[in-house]
């Protein structure tokens, strides 16, 4: 396995909570964030800023794979600081969370991570049965309905830029909505497709617009049947898709990711299909949701030639069953949710559906080259699962471990996804291997 240690002080100030100028700093000992079994994790605690001496002690919570309790305990605090050990002996991750209050201010709290054996972290279920024929019967479906794709040329607001609104027909009736830019420029360009955050919201011309400048023939995918360009209070307004994650997860045939998932695939066969694409390269990105939909069609979808994705969810949904956190979203969480007054047999639908759209059993069908990063302070989409997930990349692959993300990228530290995403962006582009 391809592990890429980024070195990053681990500061997560913009976890903690400042207040009054005080912040608790945790820097590691070892950096990079990657232990193995039974070794020891080191991590020195400061307190800062403004009366910082008022503060005596902190407590700290100490959680195996962002669910399970394993330790806690108090540090007293010596000159502003103090040390925190601990060791796990078996693949997983630790999560430090470290609190204290001092006298007539809030409380303030910081995180800290380590990940152990990250290349032993196993799913923690197998796969359905039926789970491949299942998602053939999903694409003859697709098949039979036909593109129709329709492209709306509109200002592209950049000089050298064409751009349009792009919409196809899905399943059930069902539409797929996005944006498409590429050089105006006579020629065939290679492809990237861009897959969106979770939530409801407009897209930004500028993220095709930008690609585009650089050379790609660049499509932007909605994950919703919307239009792209309404006002922010349109979008406010769908207070039904306000949980659209929750939407028929207790059933195959009606999971609100159905139609996502499709609308994923078939925007690869769109851009496969364009006379302005180079036949070589189609790539495909995105965090959270994006991450997500990247790593499902690159399993699902054979022309997908590279596959990029930061902190992507979905990932091992039945990890709480083993003691281990789900990704948003979540399903299990949202299972139990909506049938704690029902039946224990309306949960264990929720999971056996959930596995058809679980991130991980996508991954073991991905054959191009697969860039995954991870946040080890990310409680919306814990490494754990992603790790898992990217444990059954059978293709070129390489793992970022950024010791201090959380899952919104605070303070910059998602630096090294950007950074190492970048590289393999213009490797692409430039027709080259990737790093």
């Amino acid at each position: 396995m391809n592990i890429s240690h980024i070195t990053l002080l681990v500061i997560v100030a913009g976890m903690a909570g400042i207040t009054h100028g005080q912040q608790i700093v945790v820097s590691p000992q070892k950096s990079g964030g990657i232990y193995t079994q039974g070794e020891t994790i080191t991590w020195t605690v400061h307190v800062k800023g403004e009366n910082a001496a008022s503060m005596k002690q902190l407590h700290y919570i100490l959680r195996k794979d962002c669910q399970t309790t394993v330790r806690t305990g108090d540090l007293v605090l010596k000159d502003n600081a103090a040390t925190l050990e601990a060791k796990l002996d078996e693949p997983g991750t630790l999560m430090a969370t470290i609190s204290g209050t001092a006298p007539t201010i809030k409380t303030i709290t910081a995180l800290a991570g380590a990940v152990v054996a990250p290349e032993k972290i196993a799913p923690s279920s197998t796969p359905p049965n039926d789970f491949d024929a299942f998602w053939k019967a999903k694409l003859a479906e697709l098949a039979a309905i036909s593109v129709n794709s329709i492209l709306q040329p509109a200002p592209s607001d950049r000089e050298g830029v064409d751009y349009f609104q792009v919409t196809m027909d899905n399943i059930r009736g069902t539409h797929i909505h996005g944006q498409l830019a590429r050089p105006s420029k006579p020629g065939k360009r290679p492809a990237l497709l861009l897959l969106q955050y979770a939530g409801v919201y407009p897209l930004h011309k500028n993220w095709v617009t930008d690609r585009a400048a650089e050379g790609w023939l660049v499509l932007d995918l909605n994950a919703h049947d919307l239009p792209i360009d309404r006002p922010k209070e349109y979008y406010d307004g769908l207070k039904e898709l306000a949980d659209y994650a929750s939407i028929g997860i207790g059933d195959r045939e009606t999971s609100y990711f159905l139609r996502m998932y499709l609308s994923c695939y078939r925007a690869v066969e769109y851009l496969a299909s364009r006379d302005d694409w180079d036949g070589k390269t189609l790539a495909v990105m995105g965090s959270s949701q994006g991450g997500l939909q990247t790593l499902m069609v690159a399993g699902l979808n054979p022309r997908v030639t590279a596959a990029m994705v930061n902190v992507p969810a979905g990932c091992d949904n039945t990890g709480p069953l083993v003691g281990r956190d789900g990704g948003w979203p979540k399903w299990y969480s949202r299972g139990r949710a909506t049938t704690k007054s029902t039946t224990e047999v309306d949960l264990q639908k929720v999971i056996d559906v959930g596995k058809y759209y679980d991130v991980v059993n996508f991954a073991r069908h991905i054959k191009c080259p697969t860039l995954v990063t991870v946040g080890l302070i990310d409680t919306t989409c814990p490494a754990d699962g992603i790790l898992a997930a990217y444990n059954q990349i059978q293709a070129q692959k390489q793992l970022v471990v950024m010791e201090q993300a959380d899952h919104l990228g605070q303070n910059y530290s998602q630096k090294a996804w950007h950074e190492q995403s970048a590289r393999w962006l213009q490797a692409l582009l430039d027709g080259k291997p990737v790093p």
